[in-house]
């Protein structure tokens, strides 16, 4: 199948769902053009912060939310379940799912003063299904920040050269917030100079690669990472955190767009299969297929973006489906071709092992892969070699601007618990709070990461779940259509309580006892809400 044609398809369906769809959700939601956001009534200097520009916040929202996941998740299901299923559950669940999701949840963050959604849940459900659904997303989060902190130091390792800019644009993104808010400068100018500074240090970088002389550099380099997210969850989120993200998406909008035109220029035909089989060495294609695309088609960590850092800098609700479904889609354009850069770009079988997909895969090498076949897609508009710094580059740049917003969310999450829940007041303390949450996730990290990827998967996916269910209470109690929500909510608590059932099977059998122990914690804490939901739900009814 010629790779260019099923581009195609992609993007047309997604231009027709954001069009159609999302303005069906619009209404279903009463977003209004007139009343003010909280990031106007509830200003605070530190997390409510209107952006400048929704432009700017569009930028945050989609480097938050397109972590590593749009791009490991497709380039593992291709290998092992075929390009075929894993491009329909992309374009699906995305239009289907994912937007529904990551639109509902802002949404529904911004109708309670940009609460979070765990803090919400408190007022639908009740305060035990709160405490219950926090500590589910606060264990959840920790998963998520213990691998992107792996993922990205095992990236710098491998690839030295993109250590240099990665830190660099922390310093520009400083220097942008500080002329942007600060000394209100023109934001057109600001912008095209730090891209200037950007650009430099990323050919500074190719030129002066760092390597750490240390006997585990992939440790050394998650201790730095994790500091970063520290300092990141505890500045004024347009300090770092938005200025980053913000310029961070032009890398990452240079990445898809030379993608897509390497689809165009070269127009390949896939070389993997359409269908592979339906069992594998990471399981049966139902339900794990779909964890393991995960945020490519539909993600929990995404909800907590649009309730936790978004909903307090939007500007405008006119703008809720260009920033929240609009980058769902665009993270769907962005698992479409991770996809098939590495089933068009690369062979399925070959006599050159560096060329060969499955070869590649069974080194462990995921991001090395993406990297090498987004290469060969760009070949005749750059060489391979700079096609696969940047995409290394690209993914690196998806994968802090993550770390730094689950830090802070996880930061948020915290204090709800223990510092208003449980009244102990210095978990109230951000640096405290932020501490304690790192601690946690460097425990995660420091071990065997990749096992953690197919808890991570199906554990965020979960929460997705979770999060489509409590929007389905708060539309039942507002009298609306919930089948929207509804639906999507009980096919993700199916696939992921099944993909969770049989990975801690897994773990035991394999003697992975804290992985196991995980996978049953959180499918018990999700029956907990799942049920007290179904109680409520009849209320409602009953009420209605």
């Amino acid at each position: 199948m010629n790779a260019l044609f099923l581009m195609f398809l992609v993007i047309a369906s997604f231009v027709v769902a954001f069009r159609f769809y999302g303005r069906y959700l619009e209404k279903l939601w009463d977003v209004s053009y007139e009343k003010k956001t909280p990031a106007h009534t509830k200003y605070d200097g530190i997390d409510y912060v209107p952006a400048k520009h929704w432009i700017i916040l569009f930028g945050h929202h989609f480097s938050s939310i397109a972590g590593a996941g749009p791009i490991l998740g497709p380039v593992i299901a291709g290998v092992v379940w075929g390009w075929g299923p894993a491009l329909l559950w992309i374009v699906f669940g995305s239009i289907f799912l994912g937007t529904v999701h990551d639109f509902s949840s802002l949404i529904l963050s911004l109708r309670y003063d940009g609460q979070s959604v765990g803090q919400i849940t408190k007022d639908i459900l009740g305060e035990r299904v709160k405490l219950v659904f926090s500590f589910f997303l606060w264990l959840s989060l920790v998963l998520v920040i213990a691998v992107f902190a792996a993922v990205t130091a095992k990236t710098f390792v491998e690839e030295p050269r993109i250590v240099l800019p990665s830190f660099a644009f922390i310093f520009i993104a400083v220097v942008f917030g500080f002329l942007v808010y600060r000394k209100n400068a023109n934001l057109i100018f600001t912008t095209l100079f730090s891209l200037v500074l950007m650009a430099f240090f990323l050919y500074a970088g190719k030129h002066i690669p760092i390597i750490f002389a240390v006997e585990n550099p992939v440790k050394a380099w998650i201790v730095i990472l994790l500091i970063y997210s520290f300092i990141a969850s505890v500045l004024p989120v347009n300090i770092l955190l938005q200025p980053r993200d913000y310029l961070s998406s032009f890398i990452l909008f240079f990445g898809l767009f030379f993608g897509f035109l390497g689809i165009i220029v070269s127009h390949p035909s896939t070389n993997a299969p359409f269908f592979v089989s339906f069992n594998s060495s990471k399981g049966p294609l139902l339900p794990m297929m779909f964890v393991t695309i995960a945020c490519g088609a539909i993600s929990g960590f995404h909800g907590l973006i649009s309730s936790g850092t978004t909903s307090k800098q939007l500007p405008d609700e006119k703008y809720s489906r260009h920033i929240a479904f609009g980058s769902m889609l665009t993270e769907g354009v962005l698992a479409a071709i991770a996809l098939l850069c590495v089933c068009a770009g690369l062979y399925w079988t070959s006599p050159f092992q560096e060329l060969n997909y499955p070869f590649l895969m069974q080194k462990g090498n995921w991001i090395g892969t993406f990297a090498t076949g987004y290469g060969r897609i760009v070949s005749k508009i750059f060489s391979s070699a700079i096609g696969k710094l940047i995409a290394m580059i690209m993914v690196n740049s998806f994968v802090l601007t993550t770390l730094d917003t689950a830090a802070r969310i996880t930061r948020y999450i915290t204090s709800e618990i223990f510092g208003k829940s449980f009244k102990i007041e210095i978990m109230n303390n951000r640096y405290f709070a932020t501490f304690i949450v790192l601690v946690f996730a460097s425990y995660l990290a420091f071990g065997a990461w990749e096992k953690i990827w197919p808890v991570f998967g199906a554990s965020n996916q979960l929460v997705a779940a979770l999060i489509l269910f409590v929007c389905s209470c708060f539309l039942m109690m507002k009298k609306k259509n919930s089948l929207s929500t509804l639906v999507p909510a009980i096919i993700m608590l199916i696939i992921t309580i099944a993909a969770l059932v049989y990975q801690a099977n897994t773990f035991y059998r394999s003697q992975h006892l804290l992985l196991g122990n995980i996978s049953v914690v959180l499918v018990l804490l999700a029956a907990f809400i799942v049920v007290e939901g179904v109680k409520v739900i009849k209320k409602i009814r009953k009420s209605t």
